[in-house]
């Protein structure tokens, strides 16, 4: 087949096709090599998921966008519990993560560890 001789439309046909293919070909080898490591997880005692910590079966591809939002949780916050107490005023806490409250700052500005206010 001598493509310079095609027309776009056919190009364009044939471009479809090969798409299709690959993906049929991606996903049968995706399942092969799943089929092969749950095998070879089982002549070790082992489940798949014992391996690889869930379960691993060929998905679709994300985009860009979809893959950075996956793992944020969707309109529900994490609720965590206070690490840290201001003991000047037991109503101020903090959690030890993001940025530091300024009474935190402030008590390791002037040289003392930020462990002693650690809630006990």
């Amino acid at each position: 087949m001598d493509i310079a001789k095609l027309s776009i439309a056919e190009l364009r046909k044939l471009n479809k096709r090969i798409e299709t293919e690959l993906k049929k070909r991606d996903d049968s080898a995706k399942r092969d090599l799943l089929k092969k490591m749950q095998r070879l997880a089982a002549e070790h005692g082992l489940s798949i998921d014992d391996v690889v910590g869930k379960t691993a079966a060929p998905s679709k591809p994300r985009s860009p966008s979809a893959a950075k939002s996956a793992g944020k949780p969707k309109g529900k916050k994490i609720v965590v519990a206070p690490k840290y107490r201001n003991p000047d005023d037991a109503s101020m806490t903090w959690t030890g993560r993001g940025r530091k409250p300024l009474w935190v700052q402030k008590w390791l500005d002037d040289g003392k560890v930020v462990d002693e206010l650690l809630i006990r």
